[in-house]
């Protein structure tokens, strides 16, 4: 994408542009922050060299989320003939890939996104920036000077193992996944994360044939091992061949597909190739030496006010604390209240601001069933030393389980510190098991105590009822 400028008034080539506030990477984080400290007032340069949004509108959340609930429609419909009669199901990627295309992305152009800042009175910049000292930032020939402080939202990309014969193969990430207009035939997953569960569930309710390669021991592994047990038997059930504790040794690309040779000697053939083993930050090309900052960090780091060093803040997944949205935006109102506090915007004798507090941080992984978490897995606990008590109850012993009946796997586990009597994670993993979650978060993020969860009132009949039985369970 050539480099391109739009913007208000004219300048000598060559001489730096004084603003207030630069804005490298206009990600879901960097956005939020671009355009809200522009449309306080201040002089905002944003520059993107790909799409303005990021991964989540175009690649990531919005349009997973489209052929999640439409793979979800269709296992619904499939469960009519254990509850109300005969229903006959065929799957049809076309409406998907349209709404997709049409609806979500646009035809992944972001004139929208450009037009949200501009009319703010931003000025919109195409291209790669890099730092170039403290509070200048290059792009092409042209340098930009920040009078207040330069932010750095530029995400992360994804992982691409060392596996001999992947490299120069036409292998899928979720970019092109996402991008599909007709679905293969069969398709091999490397990676068990999120992602990968995701979109293998997916493709296999539209009648993919998918193998799924996990190097770790479990499907999830950063979840609480209940979760990953469920999550991998719902897989199964929906066709997809899950192989954990299986290492990929070496992958072969043919005219017909491809071919991934498991170390234990097994073979997994399919059309297509997806490669879903993480995302990394790419901070090597950020100029971060020109700060005194390590360009060889995994990520980089930040204070809880979100400044990476002196004029210099930090948003999103490139700060290491999960490629989630919602953290992209937390850090962003964290770092616009810091910045316009340092411009003079707001006045600081109002008090110094938000502070970053990542002790309730809630993920969702959005399979069938849905996997909602916040704050310590019982593992993460034990590791820190806590007296942990855990309450756990399957959803199946609920009224509203029971009414629900097929599709109503699923648990609510409570991990509590006895000492403190508060709970210091949870997980909720159901058919809303995300919606359930949100109960567990402010518990969680506010240290509710366990006694004053004990004695709340709780809807009847609903799955967030399972709490209630969870924390009876905990404080036995």
């Amino acid at each position: 994408m050539a480099e391109r400028e739009v913007a208000y008034g004219d300048r000598d080539a060559g001489t730096p542009t004084d603003v207030d506030v630069v804005v490298v990477g206009l990600g879901v984080g960097g956005e939020e922050t671009a355009n809200r400290l522009a449309a306080a007032g201040l002089s905002v340069v944003g520059i993107e060299r790909n799409l303005v949004g990021g991964e989540c509108p175009f690649w990531g959340c919005v349009p997973s989320k489209i052929m999640i609930r439409a793979a979800n429609a269709l296992a619904e419909a499939r469960r009519v003939d254990h509850l109300a009669g005969r229903a006959r199901v065929e799957p049809d990627w076309t409406p998907v890939a349209k709404r997709i295309r049409e609806d979500a992305t646009t035809g992944w152009t972001d004139d929208a996104g450009v037009e949200r800042f501009t009319s703010k009175g931003g000025r919109f910049v195409r291209g790669t920036g890099r730092l170039v000292g403290p509070g200048q930032v290059r792009v092409g020939d042209d340098v930009y000077r920040a009078r207040v402080g330069v932010v750095l939202g530029t995400g992360t990309v994804p992982v691409i193992p060392s596996v001999p014969g992947l490299a120069g193969t036409p292998y899928w990430t979720n970019r092109e996944a996402i991008e599909v207009a007709e679905l293969p035939e069969s398709l091999v997953v490397l990676g068990g994360g999120a992602i990968g569960a995701e979109l293998a569930q997916v493709f296999a309710r539209f009648g993919v044939r998918v193998g799924m390669v996990e190097a770790g021991e479990r499907v999830l592994a950063q979840e609480e091992p209940e979760s990953s047990e469920r999550v991998a038997t719902a897989l199964r059930a929906d066709g997809v061949t899950v192989h954990t504790g299986a290492r990929a040794e070496r992958v072969e690309h043919d005219g017909d597909g491809f071919t991934v040779h498991l170390a234990d000697g097994d073979q997994l053939r399919g059309e297509r190739l997806l490669v879903a083993t993480g995302r990394r930050a790419v901070l090597d090309g950020l100029g971060l030496e020109s700060v005194g900052l390590d360009p060889t960090r995994r990520f980089l780091e930040t204070d809880e006010r979100m400044r990476a060093a002196d004029g210099l803040w930090a948003v999103g997944d490139l700060t290491g604390h999960g490629a989630f949205t919602h953290v992209a935006m937390y850090q962003a109102g964290i770092a616009i209240d810091d910045i316009l506090r340092r411009a003079g915007v707001v006045d600081g004798a109002a008090g110094d601001g938000r502070r970053a507090d990542y002790r309730a941080l809630p993920r969702v992984t959005f399979t069938d069933p849905e996997v909602g978490a916040v704050g310590l897995t019982e593992r993460q606990a034990r590791e820190r030393g806590l007296n942990v008590r855990i309450g756990f109850t399957p959803l199946s012993d609920s009224t509203r389980g029971w009414i629900h009946q097929v599709g109503d796997e699923g648990f609510v586990k409570l991990v509590g510190d006895a000492d403190r009597g508060v709970l210091v994670g949870a997980t909720s993993v159901g058919p809303v098991g995300g919606e359930v979650l949100s109960a567990l978060a402010v518990a969680v993020h506010a240290e509710v105590p366990l006694t004053t969860l004990a004695g709340m009132i709780y809807a009847y009949p609903t799955f967030h009822r399972a709490i209630e039985t969870a924390v009876r369970d905990l404080l036995q």
